[in-house]
Parts: C-alpha cells; structure tokens; sequence
C-alpha cells in the first residue's frame, strides 16, 4: 500500500483508502453518509480554484469542500 496523506493533496484519478478523520464534527457528518475509515475514496474532479472536490465514495459522488479535505487522512493505493 501507499504512504498516510491528507484527502486535500490527492490527484485527480488518485484512488486511496480513509483512515481517519481529524475533526469529530465531519466524522460524524462523513459517517452519515456512509464514508466509513476502511471505504476506498478516488479523486474524480478538481475545480479549477481547487475548491471543491469532487469524489467518488460510497457508490456515490460527493462534493467536498477543501477545508474538509484536509481533515481525512487517506493511504493512497499505488
């Protein structure tokens, strides 16, 4: 497997797996939508400002804003 990094630093087409969550209030907001540590999460859009993300999760796509990003830790899948 690949190295620990923040959701905020992959790449467009990067596929990685979520660890953990550095803040409790978008845990709990993450969790209710299915986006569980252990769930793969790849890298489908970044707008042109690099806010938002668009990632696919779940089954589903889903639209992150950067700052949240930054709060999930994810090992990228090589």
């Amino acid at each position: 497997m690949g190295e620990f990094k923040k959701l905020s630093n992959l790449g467009v087409g990067q596929q990685a797996v979520i660890k953990s969550f550095e803040s409790d209030e978008l845990f709990i907001k993450l969790m209710e939508m299915g986006c569980i540590p252990g769930e793969r999460i790849v890298v489908e859009k970044i707008a042109p400002l690099k806010d938002p993300i668009s990632v696919h999760v779940a089954g589903y796509t889903l639209s992150l804003r950067l700052d949240e990003a930054e709060h999930i830790i994810v090992e990228e899948i090589i």
